[in-house]
Parts: C-alpha cells; structure tokens; sequence
C-alpha cells in the first residue's frame, strides 16, 4: 500500500505559499465496499475541502466513484485499529486503512487542515472571495450608513455613535438658528426703511402706479425702484422668531425622546444578558447530551460497517446475511486452493500406535464421561434412518448422504447432522487416526484460526481448544472439546471392528471463555467399518480389496443467534466438502504406505 504527497501533513509546508491553500494529497487507502467484497484499496484524493476516491489511479479520468464534503465531517480514529479511521457526514460513512499508523495520522492530520480551512470566515477563505467591506475604507471617514450597516457593535458603541449624531444635529440646529434669527432681523430693518421713505415722497413726487406694481414712475417719466406694497401673505407675514423655536422644540423633543429610548435600552440590556446567558447554558447543555448520544451511537454498528455483528435484532435480512457469509465461505475456499497448490507438503512422521492401545477404557477423570458417550453413539449413531421420518436427505453426491433432522431451541438452531460415505483404499483405523491427530490438523482442517492441546489425559484422549476462522458477519467461534479415540471390538466374529472418534465440549480452567469470541458446544464422532473383499488367487490384500464405511454425526450448538437459513444453508453446504477434502487427504497420505488394520 503506498500513498503520495508533496509533504507531510500536520505542519506549515501543507500549505501553498502562493495561494495559501492547503495542498492536495492524493494515495492508496483500504476501503470498506460491503459485506460481501469487504476491504478493498481504493485511489483517494483530498482536495479543496473534498475527498474523493476512485478505483485506482489509472481510472481518475472517468471520474471518480464517490466524494465527501469536509465542511462538518467527523474524523474518528479507531479504537482499536491503529491504521484505521473513519468519516461520517450525516448518514454516510466511510470506512478506510491506511497502509500503518503513521499515513493514518498523515491523513487525519490533512483531512482536518482541509476542514478548517473550509469555512466562509478564515483567512483563506477572504483571500479566495473578498472581504464585503474593506476595514480602510470603513475607517476613512464618519459614515451613519457604513457604521451602521456593516459593524456589528455592541450597545455601548451604538451609544457612542448616537452622541454623535446628537452632537452633528445640535451643531445644524444652531446653524439654522442663527440663520433664521439673520433673516428676522433683516426683514424689520426693511419694513421700518420703507415706511420711512414713502412718508417723505409722498407729498412732493406724486407718481403714477402701474398695473404691475413693481415700479413707480414721476412726472417727468423716469423709473424709480420702490418696495413691493405690503402683503399679509408675503415675508414680512412669516414669524421666522416663532418657526425657529418651534424648530427648536421640536428636534429636543426628538432628541429628548432618543435619550429616554436609549436610557431604556441600557436598563434591558441587563435582563437581555441573562437571558441570553440562560439560553447559552441551555444551548452548552443540549450540545454536550448530542455529543454523548453520538459518542454512544458511534459505539454501536453501523449497517453495513465492518463492525457489523450478528444478533436477532439485526438490520440485515438473511439473504444478505447469507450472501455475505457465502462470499466469505468462497473467499476462503480460493485462498486454500492457492495455498495448496504453492505448498510443498512435508512428510511428517506420525507412528500409528497400534490397535490394542485404543481399545482400553482410560483412568483419567473424564474416562466415565467418554465411556458413556462411546456407548450411545454405538447405540444410536449407527441406526438406520430409513424408517425415521424426521431426518431428511438434504445431499447425495455418489456413496455420500447427508441427513438433517430440523431442531429449534430458543430461537438457535440445533440441527443433528448425519453423513454415511464410503472409501475404498483407506482402513477405519488410519481414517480415525489422522481425524484424531492434533499434528496433522492443519494439514487438512480449513476453518480453524489456531489451537493447541489444554491437557493430555491419556494415550487415546486429549483436551483441545481451538478457534474457527471468522465468517463474517457471523461473530467468531471457539470451542473447547476432549477428543478421544477408540477401538470397538466385534462381538461377532463375522462382524468388523468398529474404530471411534468422538469429541465432545468440556470445561477446563486454562481456557476459560472470552468476548473475543462466541463459544460453541459441540458433540461430533466418526464412526469407521473396513470390509475387506477376499483378493483373487493367492494374492495379498491390497487397497483394492478395502471399503471403508464412515459414519459421521454432529451436534452443533453455535452459541449464539444466527438467521435458521443461513446455517442450514452453510451447513449443507460445508459438511460435505469436509468429507470429501478429510477422506482424499487420507487417501493420498496412506496410498504408499502399509495397510494398517
């Protein structure tokens, strides 16, 4: 796994000189798809506040698959997974693995650096689109419209702001006095001038008036410019005095009314600060019960995330349930074929004990509970099941049948299993051996994840733990079980003798169970005839001449709540590519070697 960028994250070199923008970082990151394809390396980009992803580098030019707004993402490193994080916007999830810790703190570190650049108010963001009001032109000169417009004071600046306007006001109103007293006086001293001269010219220049009344003319035809006559209705009627103390008065008033206004606005300012001091701690209160609901939400599954577990009230349906566990079944199946075929088998020597060894009864402290478990599979494992209606033929694949008896308990499906076969060439006695055989159980067991033997009790019996690899998104299995083997002697002389591995869930002190995984119960044995036919002339026997009957049972309890379908599904599936994968093994270990009896 490998991933680009021009830098490392977390630092000043994550953002360009010349634009001041944080620079793109693009790699190869592991992503959550579905239940099905599961993790799955993915191209993703991180760029102006946005992550994308795309199915590889090479395929960037079709564009890409799915992409993330950073703008309220949530960024939350795993727990547990040291190289895995997540982000959530809304109801989308992603799920993604870089390639060790430290690209994950690479990323989280650019993803966040991204996401604080990406709102309208940082410094990045006024350099991208412009500032609404430049701070020079705001404070180049007095403006009521750019104060009060753009600047967001508090009150006591409003205050500020209205002594000067009450100020620039009072200056106007004083001006205007003084024009108005101005004008007053200068029309009295003209109303007194013109009384004055028409007393003396009256009786020594008697002129004639025209129709215009503008001008006066004397006997001798001359113009001479008097004042207009008298109207009530022109200036010398307007009380100028009177109208600039009205004017007066009334912009106090006005004054007086802002100031009272304002006195009020400083008294509730109090009362609006509590109560906004209120809302805040109100507000304080609701943010933190969110982010304790999101925390404990973010605990819980996601559907669909790989976190996912199985229980009865799943989101899942079971055909999705069941998908998922056949896509994982088939996964598993490719990665043992592929082992298989790279991996040179290496002889192991495992001595056969010989027969009389198995056929005694132990000492050890569960040698009642094996003797009794012996006894009824002997009794009831090897019965017929063509007259008993309740088992069904579920398969048929040449010599093999597999046989189900459907059984619920709780809700949990408990389904005894039951498989006859027969193979030519191996004895009942080398099949149960390498079914027993703690060394040779990796060499043809493709479930299990690991397992070591707790206890040795004797010769033929042991305590084994073991742990199944993961289906998901089923919860992983474990199983603690005393597996013995046995050898049953023929009452009859025409009879075969009958070999036996049952294994059977105990409890032991040194493996006690865990919430890492679900512990099941089990109670499985495999049950081997050989007959052998008389070879032709006086030839020995060879393998041609040997049939072995297997009789396999297995009663399951996986301990836990799975969909019923899915684990019939699974189980008529799996049981038979068990039989056929255990007896070609033992096929192929003992074709060279002596027939042991």
């Amino acid at each position: 796994m490998s991933e680009k960028s021009s830098n490392s994250s977390g630092s000043d070199e994550d953002v360009d000189p010349e634009s001041g923008q944080p620079v793109e970082l693009g790699g190869v990151l592991s992503k959550w798809t579905n239940y099905i394809h599961g993790w799955q390396d993915r191209w993703v980009v991180l760029k102006n506040n946005t992550l994308s992803y795309y199915k590889s580098e090479d395929e960037r030019e079709y564009g890409c698959r799915g992409s993330l707004c950073l703008s309220k993402a949530i960024i939350t490193p795993h727990e547990f997974d040291e190289c895995r994080f997540d982000i959530s916007v809304n109801d989308s999830v992603w799920y993604l693995r870089a390639e060790d810790p430290e690209h994950r703190h690479q990323w989280i570190d650019s993803i966040e650096l991204h996401k604080a650049e990406s709102g309208y108010g940082s410094e990045s963001s006024l350099r991208r689109h412009g500032s609404m009001l430049s701070l020079t032109s705001a404070a180049s000169g007095f403006s009521a419209t750019s104060t009060s417009s753009f600047k967001g004071h508090s009150l006591p600046e409003k205050l500020a702001e209205m002594e000067t306007f009450r100020d620039i006001l009072c200056r106007q109103v004083d001006t205007l006095q003084k024009y108005f007293d101005g004008c007053a006086d200068g029309v009295s001293k003209d109303e007194f001038q013109r009384d004055r001269v028409v007393e003396e010219d009256e009786d020594d220049f008697p002129t004639s008036t025209r129709p215009d009344g503008d001008c006066l003319y004397n006997n001798n035809g001359s113009k001479e410019k008097l004042f207009p006559p008298a109207n009530p209705k022109g200036m010398n009627g307007i009380d100028f005095k009177g109208e600039a103390i009205t004017f007066k008065a009334t912009t106090a008033g006005i004054l007086s009314t802002l100031s009272h206004c304002i006195e009020l606005m400083v008294k509730r300012e109090d009362s609006w600060q509590k109560r906004l001091e209120k809302e805040l701690e109100k507000r304080r209160r609701v943010e933190d019960a969110y982010k304790s609901a999101l925390s404990e939400l973010k605990k819980k599954s996601h559907y669909g995330g790989p976190d996912y577990e199985e229980g009865p009230n799943s989101l899942i349906n079971e055909d999705e349930f069941f998908d998922a566990v056949e896509a994982a079944l088939d996964r598993q199946d490719k990665i043992e074929e592929q082992c298989q075929s790279d991996k040179v088998r290496i002889p192991r020597l495992t001595p056969v004990p010989p027969g009389d060894t198995y056929s005694t009864i132990g000492t050890h402290r569960f040698a009642e509970q094996v003797e009794e478990m012996v006894q009824n599979h002997m009794t009831y494992s090897l019965q017929d099941m063509g007259g008993d209606a309740n088992w069904q033929l579920v398969v048929e694949e040449g010599e093999m049948k597999v046989y189900r008896r459907e059984v619920e308990e709780n809700g949990i499906v408990l389904d005894p299993l039951k498989a006859t076969h027969a193979v030519k060439g191996v004895t009942g006695h080398e099949l149960c051996h390498y079914f027993w055989d703690t060394d040779v159980r990796n060499d043809w067991e493709t479930t299990i994840e690991n397992f070591h033997v707790v206890e040795t009790l004797s010769d033929n019996a042991v305590i084994v733990y073991q742990t199944h690899k993961r289906v998901w998104p089923a919860s992983q299995r474990d199983v603690l079980y005393l597996s013995a083997i046995r050898k049953i002697l023929a009452t009859n002389e025409s009879d075969p003798d009958t070999w036996l591995v049952c294994n059977f869930s105990v409890d032991h002190d040194n493996a006690q169970p865990t919430n890492r995984c679900v512990r099941a119960k089990i109670n499985v044995a495999m049950i081997c005839q050989t007959l052998v036919s008389p070879p032709e002339g006086n030839k020995e026997i060879s393998r041609d001449n040997i049939l072995c009957k297997i009789t396999y049972v297995a009663n399951v309890n996986p301990g836990g709540w799975a969909p019923a379908s899915v684990l019939r599904a699974v189980a008529k599936r799996e049981y038979p590519k068990f039989l056929k994968r255990f007896t070609g093994y033992v096929q192929e270990k003992t074709s060279r070697k002596p027939i042991l009896f």
